[in-house]
C-alpha cells in the first residue's frame, strides 16, 4: 500500500448492527496529519449468476428493492451466509430464485460494489450445462423470472428496469463474449 495515501484509524464505534449490515463511524487520522471521519457499512458479500439459455437469452427475476422503491431486473444473486462457499451459495440461490440448477460453473470476477463507504464484495459466476430444478424462495422474497434477448437487454437498460452494476456488467459480458458463451440447455 502506498503510504502517502493510507489512512489510520484513531476510534471506531458501532452505530447499528442489523441482520444484513452494520455501520461504524471512524475517526481517520489522513496522510497530511488532518482528522476526518468515515462511516463503513460492513456488508457478508454476495453471489451473482450469469446464465444464458440455448435460446440466447439471459436468465433474469425482476423484484421489487425498496431502497430504489421500484421494481428492477437482475441476474440472480443472493447474500453469502456467514463461512458460506461462494460458489455453493451462487448454487443455492439460481435454483431458489429462478429453478434452474446447472451443473458447470466458471467463476468470472469479484468487484467491490461501493468501496468509498461499504466493503460489500460480489463474486460473479457463468452457470452452464443447466437443467430444471425447484424455486423455493424466502418467505420475505417475490420475484419474477423472465428470459431476455440482448436487445431486449438493451432495451430495459435504456428504460432503466435493469439498473444495478452486477446485471449491466452481466449485459456487457455476454455482448463481449459474442457468442463464444457456451449457452445452457434449460
Amino acid at each position: 500500500m502506498s503510504k502517502n495515501l493510507e489512512e489510520k484509524t484513531v476510534k471506531k464505534e458501532q452505530i447499528f448492527k442489523g441482520k444484513v449490515v452494520e455501520l461504524e463511524v471512524q475517526d481517520v487520522l489522513l496522510p497530511n496529519g488532518n482528522e476526518s471521519k468515515r462511516e463503513i457499512i460492513y456488508h457478508p458479500g454476495a453471489v451473482a449468476v450469469i446464465v444464458i439459455t440455448k435460446e440466447e437469452k439471459l436468465i433474469l427475476v425482476k423484484q421489487f428493492r425498496k431502497a430504489l422503491d421500484k421494481v428492477i431486473a437482475e441476474i440472480p444473486a443472493g447474500k453469502l451466509e456467514k463461512g458460506e462457499d461462494p460458489l455453493e451459495c451462487a448454487k443455492r440461490e439460481l435454483e431458489e430464485e429462478t429453478g434452474i440448477v446447472a451443473h458447470s460453473w466458471t467463476k468470472l470476477h469479484s468487484f467491490y460494489t461501493s468501496p468509498g463507504f461499504a466493503n460489500e464484495i460480489v463474486h460473479v459466476y457463468l452457470a452452464k450445462d443447466l437443467n430444471k430444478g425447484t424455486i423455493n424462495l424466502d418467505e420475505d422474497e417475490f420475484v419474477e423470472k423472465i428470459e431476455v434477448t440482448k436487445e431486449e437487454a438493451e432495451k430495459l437498460i435504456e428504460d432503466e428496469v435493469i439498473h444495478d452494476a452486477k446485471t449491466l456488467y452481466a449485459v456487457q459480458y455476454w455482448q463481449l463474449m459474442k457468442g463464444k458463451v457456451e449457452k445452457g440447455n434449460v
